[in-house]
C-alpha cells in the first residue's frame, strides 16, 4: 500500500507539471496543450470548479460482463468520445462506462487504482505514466493533434517566431506542452526563453485574464480556450498557429492527446477483438465530430466536456480530433516523444518508452 501511494504521489506531481493548464469558459481541462498535460495536457478549463464523474450504466449484474471503464478530461481530447457515449446510452447493454474529470490528478488516481481501464491523456503524460508504472501502460491511438495558438490584441498578419523576441508571453503552466512547444520553436529559430519574457500562469483562464489586463502581451492557448478568449476579448486575434509553425521546422507532427490502456486489462481481461472494436468505435465517433460539429457540440455540452455548445461548435473544426492507430500511430508518437526527449528528457519521464508501449493490433 505504501508503494502504491508513493507511485501515485510521484505520478500526480509529474502530471501536474505536464498538464497544460486550461480552465476557460470553454470547459477545457486537458488544455490541450497537450502533451503531457501533456502532460497533460494536456489537456484545462474547469469552469465548473471541480471534478465531474458520470457513468453510462451501473456495473453488470452478477454473471454478466462488466463495462469497460473509460476516463477522460474536459476539453478537446474528449470530443471524439461524445458520439460513442451517446450511442452507449441508447444501448440496452452498453459496453462502456464513461468518467469525465475536470482534474487530471483524479483521472490518474482512478487509473492507478484500476478503476479505469482506458484513459485519454496528453501524449507525453502517457510516456511518463509508462515509466512510472513500470510499463503497465499501452498506447492505443492518437486522439487529438495540435491545438495550440498564440493570441494577441494586434491584428498584424504574418507574425513570425522571430517577432516574438522581447515580447511578454503568457503560458498555461511551466513544464507543460505549451511550454515545450514554445521552447522547441524558439530553439529552431536560434532563440531561447531568454529572448522572450515568459510568465507562467496556472491555467488557460488566467492567461485570458492576463491578456485582458495587458493588451501588449501575447498568450499561448489551446483550443477551445482560444475560441472562448476571442469571444471575451474584443479586438483580439489568433496571431500564430503553433501547429503550422511546428510543421515548418519539424517532420514530426504535433500531438496533443493519446488513448492508453492498462496492460493488465489488455492482456488478461479484455475479450478477443474487444480492443479493436473499441478503436473502430472511437474512430467512427471522431469522424462524427469532424463531420457534424453542431451535433457533436451539443453532445459535448450535454456531457460536460465543454461548457458551451456555441463555443464548442466554433472550436471543433480547429481541435484536430482524430483517431490514428497501428503502425502510423507508433511512428507519429515515437517521433514526437523523441523530439520532446531531445529537448528535455524529463518531459517524457526520463526515458523513451520501449516498443511494447505501442498497440499494433
Amino acid at each position: 500500500m505504501k508503494r502504491l501511494t508513493a507511485i501515485f504521489l510521484a505520478l500526480a506531481l509529474c502530471l501536474t507539471l505536464a498538464a497544460c493548464g486550461g480552465n476557460a469558459d470553454s470547459g477545457s481541462s486537458d488544455n490541450s496543450g497537450g502533451s503531457a498535460n501533456s502532460a497533460g495536457n494536456n489537456t484545462g478549463d474547469n469552469s465548473t470548479g471541480g471534478q465531474q464523474t458520470d457513468s453510462v450504466t451501473p456495473p453488470a449484474d452478477e454473471g454478466g460482463i462488466a463495462p469497460t471503464q473509460i476516463g477522460s478530461l474536459k476539453g478537446p481530447t474528449s470530443i471524439g468520445l461524445a458520439h460513442l457515449r451517446s450511442e452507449e446510452e441508447a444501448s440496452e447493454a452498453p459496453a462502456y462506462e464513461f468518467t469525465l474529470e475536470a482534474d487530471a490528478s483524479a483521472l490518474l488516481a482512478k487509473f492507478v487504482n484500476k478503476e479505469l481501464d482506458i484513459a485519454l491523456i496528453p501524449a507525453n503524460a502517457a510516456a511518463i505514466w509508462y515509466n512510472k508504472l513500470e510499463g503497465d501502460v499501452v498506447c492505443l491511438d492518437v486522439n487529438t493533434l495540435g491545438v495550440l495558438y498564440i493570441v494577441g490584441a494586434s491584428d498584424s498578419a504574418g507574425l513570425s517566431v522571430e517577432d516574438l523576441a522581447g515580447k511578454t508571453i503568457y503560458l498555461p503552466g511551466q513544464g507543460t506542452s505549451p511550454d515545450y512547444v514554445l521552447q522547441y520553436l524558439l530553439a529552431q529559430h536560434n532563440m531561447s526563453l531568454d529572448d522572450v519574457m515568459v510568465e507562467y500562469k496556472s491555467e488557460a483562464a488566467e492567461v485570458i485574464a492576463s491578456l485582458a489586463a495587458n493588451p501588449e502581451a501575447l498568450g499561448v492557448l489551446p483550443q477551445p480556450s482560444v475560441t472562448a478568449a476571442l469571444a471575451k476579448l474584443e479586438g483580439y486575434h489568433v496571431l500564430m498557429d503553433l501547429t503550422e509553425e511546428w510543421g515548418k521546422v519539424c517532420d514530426t507532427g504535433l500531438i496533443t492527446g493519446v488513448t492508453v490502456i492498462r496492460r493488465e486489462f489488455l492482456e488478461n481481461v479484455a475479450l478477443p477483438g474487444e480492443i479493436d472494436k473499441f478503436l473502430e468505435s472511437h474512430a467512427e465517433s471522431a469522424d462524427f465530430a469532424n463531420q457534424d460539429a453542431a451535433a457533436a457540440a451539443a453532445l459535448t455540452e450535454q456531457y460536460g466536456i465543454m461548457d458551451s455548445a456555441a463555443v464548442a461548435e466554433k472550436a471543433i473544426p480547429s481541435c484536430n480530433v482524430t483517431c490514428v492507430t497501428g503502425q502510423e500511430m507508433k511512428d507519429m508518437v515515437s517521433a514526437y516523444l523523441q523530439v520532446l526527449y531531445d529537448l528535455d528528457p524529463a518531459s517524457v519521464g526520463g526515458q523513451l518508452p520501449a516498443d511494447d508501449f505501442y498497440y499494433l493490433g
